[in-house]
Protein backbone atom coordinates (compact mmCIF):
# COMPACT_ATOMS: atom_id res chain seq x y z
CA UNK A 1 0.00 0.00 0.00
CA UNK A 2 0.94 3.51 -0.71
CA UNK A 3 0.48 6.44 0.70
CA UNK A 4 0.71 10.27 -0.35
CA UNK A 5 1.19 13.52 1.61
CA UNK A 6 -2.26 15.15 2.44
CA UNK A 7 -1.27 17.70 4.58
CA UNK A 8 2.55 18.87 6.31
CA UNK A 9 1.12 19.82 10.29
CA UNK A 10 4.53 20.64 11.34
CA UNK A 11 7.36 22.00 9.48
CA UNK A 12 10.82 22.30 10.96
CA UNK A 13 10.18 25.53 13.12
CA UNK A 14 6.70 23.83 14.34
CA UNK A 15 9.00 21.02 15.37
CA UNK A 16 11.75 23.32 17.17
CA UNK A 17 9.19 25.40 19.09
CA UNK A 18 7.12 22.58 20.07
CA UNK A 19 10.71 20.49 21.51
CA UNK A 20 11.40 23.88 22.97
CA UNK A 21 8.01 24.22 24.63
CA UNK A 22 8.18 20.62 25.96
CA UNK A 23 11.43 20.62 27.23
CA UNK A 24 10.43 24.01 29.86
CA UNK A 25 7.49 21.90 30.47
CA UNK A 26 9.36 18.87 31.36
CA UNK A 27 11.84 21.32 33.46
CA UNK A 28 8.52 22.71 35.32
CA UNK A 29 7.14 19.83 36.13
CA UNK A 30 9.68 18.58 37.70
CA UNK A 31 11.07 20.95 39.16
CA UNK A 32 14.54 21.09 37.24
CA UNK A 33 16.68 18.34 35.64
CA UNK A 34 18.20 17.05 38.86
CA UNK A 35 16.11 13.60 38.58
CA UNK A 36 15.46 13.46 35.06
CA UNK A 37 16.46 10.72 32.45
CA UNK A 38 15.02 10.54 28.85
CA UNK A 39 14.68 7.42 27.28
CA UNK A 40 13.26 7.32 23.78
CA UNK A 41 11.56 4.74 21.68
CA UNK A 42 13.14 3.18 18.84
CA UNK A 43 13.87 4.86 16.22
CA UNK A 44 12.68 8.59 15.82
CA UNK A 45 11.61 8.48 19.96
CA UNK A 46 15.59 7.93 20.18
CA UNK A 47 16.12 11.03 18.08
CA UNK A 48 13.54 13.26 19.95
CA UNK A 49 14.99 12.02 23.37
CA UNK A 50 18.50 13.31 22.11
CA UNK A 51 17.02 16.39 20.39
CA UNK A 52 15.39 17.36 23.84
CA UNK A 53 18.24 16.78 25.71
CA UNK A 54 20.12 19.04 24.08
CA UNK A 55 17.08 21.40 24.33
CA UNK A 56 17.04 20.82 28.01
CA UNK A 57 21.07 21.27 28.77
CA UNK A 58 20.89 24.48 26.96
CA UNK A 59 17.78 25.61 29.02
CA UNK A 60 18.92 24.00 32.28
CA UNK A 61 22.88 24.07 31.85
CA UNK A 62 22.93 20.53 32.53
CA UNK A 63 23.30 17.11 31.35
CA UNK A 64 20.31 14.73 31.39
CA UNK A 65 21.28 10.76 31.11
CA UNK A 66 19.38 9.54 27.82
CA UNK A 67 18.61 5.90 26.42
CA UNK A 68 17.05 4.21 24.00
CA UNK A 69 14.31 1.42 24.02
CA UNK A 70 13.76 -0.97 21.80
CA UNK A 71 9.92 -2.82 22.66
CA UNK A 72 10.51 -5.38 19.34
CA UNK A 73 9.53 -8.44 21.79
CA UNK A 74 7.26 -6.46 23.81
CA UNK A 75 4.46 -5.83 21.39
CA UNK A 76 0.78 -7.59 21.92
CA UNK A 77 1.27 -8.08 17.75
CA UNK A 78 4.14 -9.53 17.67
CA UNK A 79 3.07 -13.43 16.55
CA UNK A 80 1.54 -11.27 13.73
CA UNK A 81 4.41 -9.88 12.61
CA UNK A 82 6.68 -11.63 10.09
CA UNK A 83 9.57 -9.60 10.61
CA UNK A 84 9.77 -7.58 13.31
CA UNK A 85 12.83 -5.34 12.50
CA UNK A 86 14.83 -5.59 16.10
CA UNK A 87 17.34 -2.54 17.30
CA UNK A 88 19.24 -2.76 20.57
CA UNK A 89 18.15 -1.34 23.62
CA UNK A 90 20.86 0.75 25.65
CA UNK A 91 19.99 2.55 29.11
CA UNK A 92 23.51 3.68 30.50
CA UNK A 93 22.12 4.17 33.84
CA UNK A 94 20.41 2.89 36.40
CA UNK A 95 16.32 3.81 36.36
CA UNK A 96 15.67 2.77 39.88
CA UNK A 97 14.23 6.50 41.39
CA UNK A 98 14.50 8.33 38.29
CA UNK A 99 11.72 10.43 36.76
CA UNK A 100 11.99 8.99 33.78
CA UNK A 101 10.36 10.49 30.46
CA UNK A 102 9.49 8.61 27.64
CA UNK A 103 9.72 10.26 24.63
CA UNK A 104 8.38 9.11 20.63
CA UNK A 105 7.02 10.94 18.21
CA UNK A 106 3.41 9.83 17.51
CA UNK A 107 1.11 8.44 20.16
CA UNK A 108 -1.79 6.78 18.30
CA UNK A 109 -3.49 3.58 19.79
CA UNK A 110 -1.20 3.68 22.75
CA UNK A 111 -0.16 0.05 22.48
CA UNK A 112 3.52 1.12 21.62
CA UNK A 113 3.37 2.93 24.79
CA UNK A 114 2.28 0.11 26.55
CA UNK A 115 4.65 -2.14 25.27
CA UNK A 116 7.41 0.49 26.06
CA UNK A 117 6.64 0.63 30.02
CA UNK A 118 6.62 -3.04 30.10
CA UNK A 119 9.99 -2.86 28.44
CA UNK A 120 11.24 -0.16 30.78
CA UNK A 121 10.35 -2.46 34.14
CA UNK A 122 13.13 -4.81 33.02
CA UNK A 123 15.60 -2.08 33.98
CA UNK A 124 14.03 -1.05 37.23
CA UNK A 125 11.67 0.52 39.15
CA UNK A 126 11.30 4.30 38.32
CA UNK A 127 9.92 7.19 40.80
CA UNK A 128 7.67 8.00 37.63
CA UNK A 129 7.12 7.49 34.28
CA UNK A 130 6.01 10.40 32.03
CA UNK A 131 5.41 10.79 28.46
CA UNK A 132 6.53 12.97 25.71
CA UNK A 133 5.30 12.90 22.21
CA UNK A 134 5.65 15.25 19.13
CA UNK A 135 2.81 14.77 17.47
CA UNK A 136 -1.14 12.77 19.38
CA UNK A 137 -3.31 11.59 16.75
CA UNK A 138 -5.86 10.26 18.61
CA UNK A 139 -7.50 7.10 18.27
CA UNK A 140 -6.87 5.83 21.69
CA UNK A 141 -7.28 1.74 21.88
CA UNK A 142 -5.99 2.16 25.92
CA UNK A 143 -5.69 4.27 28.78
CA UNK A 144 -2.63 6.04 28.18
CA UNK A 145 -2.14 9.62 27.60
CA UNK A 146 1.07 11.63 27.01
CA UNK A 147 2.25 14.63 29.51
CA UNK A 148 3.76 16.68 27.54
CA UNK A 149 2.56 16.93 23.45
CA UNK A 150 4.05 18.66 21.21
CA UNK A 151 1.14 19.27 18.52
CA UNK A 152 -2.48 17.29 18.65
CA UNK A 153 -3.53 16.14 15.12
CA UNK A 154 -6.64 14.68 14.59
CA UNK A 155 -6.62 11.97 11.76
CA UNK A 156 -8.86 9.46 10.61
CA UNK A 157 -7.73 5.62 10.98
CA UNK A 158 -7.38 5.15 7.29
CA UNK A 159 -4.28 8.03 7.50
CA UNK A 160 -1.16 7.45 8.97
CA UNK A 161 0.97 10.72 10.78
CA UNK A 162 4.31 10.23 9.54
CA UNK A 163 7.05 12.43 11.35
CA UNK A 164 10.23 13.12 9.30
CA UNK A 165 13.77 14.45 11.85
CA UNK A 166 16.79 15.82 10.42
CA UNK A 167 19.12 13.13 11.75
CA UNK A 168 17.50 10.19 9.90
CA UNK A 169 15.50 11.66 6.61
CA UNK A 170 17.07 14.65 6.23
CA UNK A 171 14.37 16.92 6.79
CA UNK A 172 11.97 17.74 10.08
CA UNK A 173 8.31 17.74 9.34
CA UNK A 174 5.36 16.10 10.22
CA UNK A 175 2.92 15.24 7.81
CA UNK A 176 -0.39 13.27 7.43
CA UNK A 177 -0.31 10.79 4.90
CA UNK A 178 -3.24 8.86 2.86
CA UNK A 179 -3.77 6.15 0.97
CA UNK A 180 -2.71 6.37 -3.03
CA UNK A 181 -5.63 5.32 -4.86
CA UNK A 182 -4.63 4.66 -8.42
CA UNK A 183 -7.69 5.43 -11.47
CA UNK A 184 -10.44 6.60 -11.38
CA UNK A 185 -14.08 5.48 -10.79
CA UNK A 186 -15.08 2.11 -12.27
Amino acid sequence: MSYRTKATVMDGEAISRAVTRIAHEILEFNKGAGNLALVGIVTRGASLADILAAKIAEIEGATVPVGTLDISFYRDDLATRLNPEVHRSDIPFDVEGKDVVLVDDVLYTGRTIRSAMDALMDYGRPCSVQLAVLVDRGHRELPIRADYVGKNVPSSRRERVKVYLQSLDGRDAAEILEENHKGGDE
